[in-house]
């Protein structure tokens, strides 16, 4: 279905491009040696070429470069083996040198493609326009004290991939795919670590909307969005915004907006600057970055299995669904720990496993299949073992899982000190049995009268007088026998 803005008219289109600013993993920064670490105290990992001291010259970090051209080949894009860096001019509190190094005419990466998958099933591609590397600006505190504003240097030459889309996006479902996706592929990639509550990963969304069929109008910028969901509302919001402004006879202006979470509306932050307003020229202190092919083909070698990939062999190596393999791929950590679960396992049994019961447990406790300190692949094998050997079945199974969480005990001690163990002695069964029947005397007579769906009923009575712990399977086989 496609997605549209119902004006009193008729419907709107909605357009957008990203442009996502992404944190490089490296130890150090784009052109200084100093440290990279979030949550350090203010000022504290900052070199005299970050405080833009006279005469200290940048020198590009390789490792910086490899992760942009990484970033560059997961995205299918093109990668430049010659690119520039420029400077662009503007003045803020938290930027020293008056000018922030960036790459502008002659990026390092061009233009590549990304996949979406959508609510409906479908997918969609998204052009890639352009990767640059840039360093980040410091940061301006406003609430350390009431009549001053504080700066902390730590980010300045942290160094920055933005990823700008082309205006292929058409909805707020696509905008949160896209960023979701993008994120994954970064994660995957071990390129930057996606965690936007830190800001590693901020997105600024250009959003514009038009009549069907026509060029495109006006966009404006709502600039640093920090969180998928915040994405998708800044999209609906700004689009049904300019939609009242165009019925209403009056212009767009082109700007750069903040998106406000708490009200759910954009408001208006600056007139928004075009390149010239920069006054971009080529930095005189960098020499052209000129990559040889050789080491291109080299980082592509070693890139690791993407998602996507990874994706299609899970359903055809493992037998799995598409939803389910969409699941499990869509962290590195979650897939990996599926991989190693599954071996000499059924991976469907797997699959249902960790996303059930399991995955709801790590929500609980706040971590993931790849920060997991109690349900570790170990723990979690040791319990599906006791389900195939019918030690538990999938009901007491949850039990220990809760268990587990309250006493942080492994599995085969939850069983043991509670008593879980599955009973599989007939006689027991039978004698439950006997017991819920003669009770329910009056369910049977209907049930031989052909109320056949009550049967599901009499197991439930007699998994409830056994605590949960008669084997189904033969619970199941007594009751058919004694039914008929």
């Amino acid at each position: 279905m496609t997605y549209s803005i119902q004006g009193r008219e008729g419907p709107w289109e909605v357009v957008v491009g990203m442009e996502v600013h992404a944190q490089v993993i490296s130890n150090s920064k784009l052109f200084s040696g100093a440290a990279t670490k979030f949550g350090a105290p203010p000022n504290s990992q900052v070199s005299l070429v970050d405080a833009a001291f006279p005469g200290m010259l940048p020198v590009i970090n390789r490792e910086c470069v490899a992760q942009a051209v990484r970033t560059g080949l997961g995205l299918a894009a093109e990668i430049h083996l010659w690119s520039r860096f420029d400077r662009k001019n503007y003045f803020y509190a938290d930027l020293p040198a008056g000018y922030q190094i960036s790459q502008y005419a002659h990026p390092i990466v061009g233009s590549g493609s990304l996949a979406i998958e959508l609510p409906d099933g479908t997918t969609k591609e998204i052009g890639i326009t352009r990767l640059h590397l840039e360093q980040d600006a410091g940061k301006s505190l406003h609430d350390q004290h009431p009549s001053k504003s504080y700066i902390d240097l730590n980010r300045a030459g942290v160094p920055l991939m933005e990823i700008v889309s082309e205006p292929d996006i058409r909805s707020p479902d696509e905008a949160g795919a896209y960023l979701r996706k993008l994120r994954t592929i970064l994660r995957y990639l071990g390129t930057c670590d996606g965690n936007m509550e830190e800001g590693s990963l901020r997105a600024d969304v250009n959003v514009s909307v038009r009549r069907p069929g026509e060029p495109l109008r006006t966009r404006c910028e709502v600039k640093n969005v920090n969180s998928v969901r915040f994405v998708m509302q800044a999209v609906e919001a700004e689009a049904k915004r300019q939609v009242q402004i165009w019925e209403e006879g009056g212009t767009v202006e082109q700007e750069t907006r903040l998106f406000d979470p708490g009200r759910g509306v954009t408001r208006s932050m600056r007139s928004k600057e075009e390149a010239h307003d920069y006054r971009y020229f080529p930095d005189p202190d960098l020499v052209p970055l000129v990559l040889e092919k050789s080491w291109i083909d080299s980082l592509s070698a070693e890139l690791p299995e993407l998602p996507d990939a990874k994706k299609t062999r899970f359903m055809t190596e493992y037998g799995l669904a598409l939803y389910e393999s969409s699941l499990l791929v869509a962290e590195s950590g979650t897939a990996d720990y599926f991989e190693s679960l599954a071996k000499n396992r059924r991976p469907k049994t797997v699959a249902n496993f960790m996303l059930g019961d399991l995955s709801a447990a790590l929500n609980r406790m706040g971590e993931s299949f790849s920060s997991a300190t109690l349900f570790t692949v170990a723990a979690s094998a040791a319990l599906l073992d006791m389900i195939e050997d019918g030690t538990i079945n999938g009901r007491i199974a949850k039990d220990v899982i809760e268990e587990m969480e309250r006493s942080g005990e492994g599995p085969r001690a939850v069983v043991e000190r509670l008593g879980l163990r599955q009973v599989t002695d007939t006689g027991a069964i039978e004698t439950a049995v006997a017991e819920v029947l003669a009770r329910e005397s009056s369910k049977v007579a209907e049930y031989k009268a052909g109320k056949e769906k009550l049967f599901g009923f009499f197991v439930g009575q007699v998994m409830k007088a056994m605590a949960g712990k008669g084997n189904p399977a033969l619970v199941n086989e007594v009751l058919k026998k004694k039914l008929s």
